[in-house]
């Protein structure tokens, strides 16, 4: 599968291009969308692997240009895309106070599960908690998607509001067994 990857301006974190098609694309995180639009992408949908600010702030100017793209996270990324304490957007001032203006299209992934991508390429979801208890993992072919949860050579964050350090140990003992089976690990930042 290809696979494309655009450095944000924001902390450095990571958009991921997943193509599906000719010129369509799946994104993991969603930051510098410009760069995904002048590119010509047609974006069928989002995959958020949390829903902290500097991962989510593209969201609201990729759906003025692609109004029926999708949105995936948990109950809890729901409740964050509507809230700028828990995004921590209250404290950037790029975009503060960040609210999601489109939550009819967020779909809430309540366990884990198989989403289909288009008629050949799904991804599988892995509740991966501890830097945020909105952290998901998506694995893809032979890539898993890991956000914060696991970013190699670097520790899981687990100072913040809705961190959980003994979650955050699990979630990453269970991604770095994937890894050592073989998967690729995807993070959400520069390394």
């Amino acid at each position: 599968m290809e696979l494309y990857k655009v450095v944000n301006s924001i902390f450095t974190s990571y958009t991921y291009i997943l193509p599906v098609g000719e010129k369509e694309c799946w994104l993991v995180d969603c930051g510098d969308i410009d760069k995904v639009i002048e590119a010509g992408w047609k974006v069928k949908g989002v995959l958020l692997t949390h829903v902290h600010f500097d991962h989510i702030y593209g969201l609201n100017e990729l759906m003025k240009y692609m109004p029926n793209a999708v949105v995936y996270t948990n109950t809890e990324g729901q409740q964050a895309l509507q809230n700028p304490k828990w995004n921590f957007s209250k404290y950037h001032l790029d975009q503060p106070n960040f609210i999601f203006d489109r939550p009819d299209a967020v779909r809430v992934i309540k366990k884990e599960c198989w989403i289909s991508l288009d008629s050949v390429l799904s991804a599988f979801v892995i509740f991966t908690p501890g830097h945020d208890s909105s952290c998901l993992s998506f694995v893809i072919d032979n890539m898993i998607f890991t956000g914060d949860s696991y970013i190699p050579g670097v520790n899981v964050v687990t100072t913040l509001p809705r961190s959980n350090k003994e979650e955050a140990a699990f979630s990453l003992d269970r991604l770095r067994k994937l890894e050592e089976s073989g998967f690729v690990i995807c993070p959400g930042h520069l390394v």
